[in-house]
């Protein structure tokens, strides 16, 4: 198929204006999500199903088991994002979502707590393919447009992320392990499918950006920062949650189910806050803004300790991840305008090292205290970041760039 724009296509009239508006690929990072959600809800389940170990380390080869892929992701994707931002970032997509697809697979056919691990690190190889969709939403020149297009496929993902762990949680429970693993392997290779026919980009590099010196690095470290520690609050819990369900009144019976209902609500939070992103940025400074939901997150995260419910605990964590989902696009949309794919695939590499960072230290934490302690901690990391929102940012130097010369 061409990637010229102007060639005559025979993709309906709909996905043409679906790819104007960058819908064919918010739809396909929406599968994707959908896809490792509904593995990832049952991942610790399997884990304890196939382990032969005792429960302490157990609980260890959980945090690195769920954790390994996002860890090597953090040291390849900046790779990828270098390799797409010098090609074609379709066939990027479409390789590293096939290529996934595959490492589903290799999941399905794990039979050890070592062979789930390597499966694992090697999907961290594969890279992520929302690097790909955050470089593409970051050449907009309109800053409101960049917060719009980062929040829109920030929301795909976290839609994904809401339906996935529902529908995960009962093809495990009727249909067994290795068979939702394999039901996610082919919804990827379907996304890959997908992109491959209907989009059609350019291979041409990025557009110049607004005078890139005024982008520090400095600006890149504290953006980076604080979409670790944000990101952290929203992926810590799926792992430690085997643990954490019986203190609150959970039989055994019932927590691969519960666990479901939980993850739901904390993703049915994220995708709201992510899609709201923009329009709470006209309320307030964004800077002011993300003090004030790193701050309100960090809060209702320590709090977490004090419940005994399960459902007072889903409401409240559904509080705290609609304060932290907004985060990552205010962030990005902060730097991005300023920003090349080396800079947005560093700041969206710290979000999926989060992913590691978030489960290894739970897990750690858990394994010889209490869940009171996890949430302390990660509460702690979150406003220790505050205080980075107030250094100047590429904002700031723009601003005093057009002042007249005899103003300070």
């Amino acid at each position: 198929m061409s990637d010229d724009p102007d060639a005559p296509s025979t993709r309906p009239a709909v996905l043409a204006r679906l790819q104007g508006s960058g819908g064919v690929i918010s739809f396909a990072m929406f599968f994707g999500s959908f896809a490792w959600s509904f593995v990832f809800v049952s991942l610790p389940f399997y884990i304890q199903a196939i382990s032969t170990v005792d429960e302490a380390a157990t609980l260890r080869w959980t945090g690195w088991i769920v954790g390994i892929t996002s860890l090597v992701s953090v040291l390849t994707n900046p790779l990828w994002g270098r390799l797409a931002g010098r090609g074609n970032p379709k066939i990027c997509y479409v390789l590293v979502e096939a290529l996934q697809g595959v490492g589903f697979f290799g999941l399905a056919i794990a039979r050890t707590l070592l062979e789930l691990f390597v499966a694992r690190l090697v999907l961290g190889v594969m890279g992520a393919s929302s690097t790909f969709a955050f470089m593409l939403a970051g050449r907009a020149s309109d800053p409101a447009e960049v917060r719009r297009q980062v929040a829109l496929v920030q929301t795909a993902m976290m839609v994904g992320g809401v339906i996935g762990p529902l529908a995960g949680a009962v093809a495990a429970v009727r249909f067994g392990f290795r068979a939702s693993f394999v039901i996610g392997g082919l919804v990827l290779l379907g996304c890959a499918g997908f992109v491959a026919w209907a989009v059609s980009l350019p291979a041409g590099p990025e557009p110049t950006r607004l005078d890139p010196r005024r982008l520090r690095v400095m600006d890149v470290v504290t953006a980076a920062a604080i979409v670790l520690a944000g990101s952290v609050h929203l992926f810590f819990l799926a792992p430690v949650l085997p643990q954490v369900l019986p203190g609150l009144g959970v039989v055994d019976s019932d927590m691969v189910e519960v666990g479901g209902v939980v993850i739901f609500a904390s993703s049915a939070a994220a995708a709201l806050g992510g899609f709201a992103a923009p329009r709470v940025a006209r309320l307030a400074s964004e800077r002011r803004l993300v003090a004030l939901l790193l701050a309100a997150s960090s809060l209702l995260l320590a709090a977490l300790g004090m419940l005994g419910s399960v459902w007072t605990y889903t409401a409240v964590r559904f509080l705290q991840v609609l304060c932290i989902a907004p985060v990552f696009p205010l962030v990005v949309a902060r730097i991005a305008q300023y920003a090349g794919g080396d800079a947005i695939g560093i700041v969206n590499s710290a979000r999926i090292g989060a992913s590691f960072v978030g489960p290894v230290v739970a897990t750690s934490i858990l394994a010889s205290s209490s869940p009171a302690a996890v949430y302390l901690v990660l509460a702690a990391g979150g406003l220790a970041c505050v205080p980075l929102l107030g250094l100047p940012g590429p904002e700031d130097r723009a601003r005093g760039a057009r002042l007249p010369p005899d103003r300070p």
